[in-house]
């Protein structure tokens, strides 16, 4: 146990020192395995870890996924997106706010990053809420959490990551975290219209659309919004496993693309090089944590942790709320994948041997990662919404975001007090 707790020291050392995550886990994992078991060993582990990280066949959904996500955004869909969530919801109090949670929140989950959804619909929907009077506090913090959604709602990447490093079934990870994705666009909105009851001069009522404005803007984001349906629809109903889904999706994606004629060559090279470059930093991100891994594993941190809490006379629930709140302190101040790579592999075989179940566990996970990205002083995506709006102080993003994160809290108590929330549609379906 203390070796393991010097690599983690070394581990968070290295990261805070801005050496590269996947450099920091996999330098720290292949010293560590050495320092253990000795050198030869350790330089044939590099090597397995790394064959066997990257030609996988389960790897291949990564790529697809991302390539889909990228071809969708690329054709303009955002815009639209934020449009028919307009075109439905502005008319009433806060509405746009409304609006633009559900725009994110679909957004992000087409897109797969909760930073590009910022950025994107940044640009997209804080010039509209300005044009109708709404408060800046309220606008950025509505994007700004509205991005979170998409790590949860399917096809999720870190949902995916989470099932490889821990060989959990993705589809009903995918199936288990519609239900919170929903309970969290709901809370959301309860956020808004909280913070518009406070303060009613924060959001002016904008134009009701006509009926035709409606069913217009619908037209644009059909063909999306199908390809979203089959796909997830393809998996929860076993007509594709996991990583036929991603192929169907990406090629899916492809035909939408090529039917709008929004992609020139250029567009379409940026979009495949970009693909390349996610796909790239993943693969590093996954085969540093496998030598971390492998590290732990024979350290017998996890082990020694379990026997540690078992032995101590700590409840099971008083574990999991201590791991909540580690990974809300960790989520200030680390990217989501990387958080869950660098603790995931001493964490879940405790939760595991407490006998809970790793469906729900991953869940519960990645709602902490979505409150960690919108979480003071250092969550990532008040300080992208920052750089995308400028002239708004950090201060008033803040204060915009205070609802949303108490509404996330009680998602995180829903979902860790009443574990069916998630596990219902898995057992259902599976």
């Amino acid at each position: 146990m203390t070796v393991a707790l010097m690599g983690f020291a070394s581990a968070f050392a290295l990261i805070f020192m801005r050496v590269p995550i996947a450099l920091a886990m996999g330098l720290v994992g292949f010293l560590g395995f050495g320092y253990l078991v000795g050198w030869r060993p350790a330089s044939s582990m590099l090597a397995m870890v790394s064959r066997e990280s990257t030609m996988s066949y389960s790897m291949v959904v990564i790529p697809l996924f991302i390539l889909m996500g990228n071809l969708v955004a690329g054709t303009g869909i955002s815009r639209e997106l934020y449009r028919a969530a307009q075109a439905f919801l502005g008319a009433r109090k806060g509405g746009l706010g409304v609006a633009t949670v559900v725009a994110s929140g679909g957004f992000a989950s087409i897109c797969g990053s909760s930073v590009a959804t910022v950025v994107t619909m940044g640009k997209v929907a804080m010039p509209s809420m300005r044009q109708y009077g709404y408060d800046d506090s309220l606008s950025t913090a509505s994007i700004a959490a509205g991005a979170t959604l998409g790590i949860l709602i399917p096809p999720s990447v870190l949902l995916v990551i989470y099932g490889i490093i821990t060989e959990s079934h993705i589809g009903m990870l995918y199936a288990a975290g519609l239900i919170p994705g929903i309970i969290g666009i709901l809370l959301y909105i309860v956020a808004v219209r909280w913070t518009v009851w406070r303060s009613p001069a924060s959001a002016p009522t904008a134009a009701r659309a006509s009926w035709s404005e409606r069913w217009s803007s619908i037209g644009h984001i059909w063909a999306a919004v199908l390809l979203f349906v089959l796909v997830i629809g393809g998996i929860y109903s076993g007509f594709f496993t996991t990583t036929e889904a991603a192929g169907f999706g990406a090629f899916g994606a492809m035909v939408i693309a090529l039917l709008r004629r929004k992609l020139g060559l250029k567009q379409f090279y940026e979009i495949l090089a970009d693909t390349a470059e996610t796909t790239a930093i993943l693969f590093a991100l996954i085969i540093g944590a496998g030598l971390f891994t492998e590290f732990l594993n024979y350290s017998g941190a996890h082990d020694a942790l379990l026997s540690f809490v078992t032995e101590s006379g700590f409840s099971p629930a008083l574990v999991i709320f201590v791991i909540c709140v580690i990974y809300i302190v960790l989520g200030m101040m680390m990217e989501s994948i990387s958080m869950i790579l660098l603790t995931v592999p001493l964490f879940f075989p405790v939760v595991v041997g407490l006998g809970f179940d790793p469906i729900w566990f991953g869940i519960l996970l990645v709602i902490l990662c979505e409150l960690g990205l919108i979480t003071p002083p250092i969550g990532i995506n008040l300080f992208v919404m920052r750089s995308v709006t400028p002239d708004v102080p950090i201060t008033r993003i803040i204060k915009g975001i205070v609802p949303f994160i108490v509404v996330d809290l009680l998602r995180v108590a829903l979902v860790a007090l009443l574990p069916g929330i998630a596990l219902y549609l898995p057992s259902v379906l599976f």
